[in-house]
């Protein structure tokens, strides 16, 4: 039985130890997530559809990534976080494993939904944000962006190695191959998050934290329900904007006649200098907020978008994703940040998945919606344009808690849990 963990242990040899693992379990099982927009063409050829049909798949897992976050996150904040990390990687070793053996494009999207989304990636991001942020106090916010880049890790290790292994086996062979990988990588690192949270053996009252303090009105006239119904719209409409790139571009690349094995490397490119970006907003967000660190994001994020219409060359597309990568990638750690600087500590968990949920919401929506203009127009301008509307909606959100909200600059109001 482990030692109970103290207060005592924040920013320990422990707290990175586990921040570390955090990241690996994080990078792995985002497998599923990057794999089906690889094998998104191969999709199209098979099972003879669309390419809104071909995008579903990717619509279909983050609805129920999505999904199971709301309720992955409940879980860690009863149980904590390690029993969902053990049965997460054997749901995405049942969801490779039967996606690989469908025989219909509605098959595939089944397994990618309930396996791989719904039981598995959601276990390896909301839960993990929020495990984390209870490990540090004063370095909270780099804490969580590091966490938060080992999905962009995932991003810059899987979609190359994908569509090595599709050219090399076939996408079946691979997604055996995958499911085998993350059940054997992602149990024995979960062995190392055993240990229970800090927050666990505090009383009620200093589990509630510092935003438990303040007023139930956070600023005249919004309330705590106000505030996290609107972080998830700008979550929504944040992702939207995302995730037009993210789904898409090795069909484009595939559609410019550059080939699916280049946009596989841009995409890999893109979600590296996610990592960066990630990172330098962790720093950020412990010197101005959440709020700030969020604006400061989407705005970049706005103009990347619009520098993918004039971009139709190999090296132009190379450059504009290395571009959204480095502007986009602390968007989503922000929202956390947020949570934990309005919100009490104890109701994490809960909330951030809240959130993330929203953003998975986006991203689903966004990679169908995408689809479906692509199919009516024959091009992907109009998909770009409506991502920059969505991305002007989570500026515009962002903007208005920034100015109805008081100020919570990280390093100013975050206690020691």
């Amino acid at each position: 039985m482990p030692s109970p963990t103290r207060a005592s242990e924040l920013e320990s040899p422990y707290a990175w130890l586990r921040l570390a693992a955090s990241v690996l379990l994080m990078g792995i099982g985002s497998g599923g997530m990057y794999a089906v927009m690889v094998v998104l063409p191969t999709l199209q050829t098979e099972f003879h559809i669309a390419r809104a049909g071909a995008s579903f798949p990717f619509t279909a897992t983050m609805l129920g990534f999505a999904a199971g976050g709301l309720m992955m996150g409940r879980l860690v904040d009863r149980w904590g976080v390690f029993p969902t990390l053990l049965g997460g990687a054997l749901a995405q070793f049942l969801g490779f494993f039967l996606a690989a053996h469908a025989q219909t494009a509605g098959q595939f999207a089944l397994c990618q939904a309930v396996f791989i989304g719904f039981l598995g990636c959601s276990t390896t991001f909301s839960p993990l944000l929020s495990d984390i942020s209870h490990w540090f106090a004063p370095r909270r916010g780099i804490a969580v962006a590091i966490c938060a880049s080992g999905n962009y890790l995932g991003g810059a290790v899987w979609p190359p190695l994908t569509q090595h292994l599709v050219a090399a086996h076939g996408w079946r062979t691979t997604y055996e191959f995958i499911g085998l990988a993350c059940v054997a990588s992602m149990v024995p690192i979960a062995f190392l998050l055993r240990r229970p949270s800090p927050i666990d053996h505090l009383p009620p009252a200093r589990r509630a934290g510092p935003a438990s303090a303040a007023s139930p009105d956070l600023a005249a006239g919004l309330s705590p329900r106000v505030l996290q119904a609107l972080l998830c719209v700008a979550g929504v409409a944040c992702c939207v904007a995302m995730s037009m790139p993210q789904v898409h571009l090795v069909a484009l690349c595939g559609d410019l006649g550059f080939g699916p094995a280049r946009g596989a490397e841009m995409l890999s490119l893109m979600l590296g200098c996610g990592i960066i970006s990630r990172l330098a907003s962790g720093f950020v967000a412990d010197r101005i907020g959440g709020l700030r660190t969020l604006i400061v994001g989407s705005t970049l994020q706005g103009v990347a978008l619009l520098l993918f219409l004039p971009a139709n060359g190999l090296v132009s597309l190379y450059v504009v994703s290395a571009l959204f990568g480095l502007f986009q990638g602390g968007i989503v750690p922000s929202y956390a940040i947020v949570i934990r600087e309005y919100f009490p500590a104890a109701q994490a968990g809960t909330r951030v998945a809240m959130v993330v949920t929203a953003t998975l919401l986006g991203m689903a929506l966004g990679g169908w919606m995408s689809g479906v203009i692509y199919d009516y127009s024959g091009n992907y301008t109009g998909a770009f344009l409506n991502g920059v509307g969505w991305n002007l909606l989570n500026v515009t959100i962002a903007t208005f808690l920034l100015l109805r909200l008081p100020a919570r600059g990280s390093r100013a109001v975050l206690a020691p849990i």
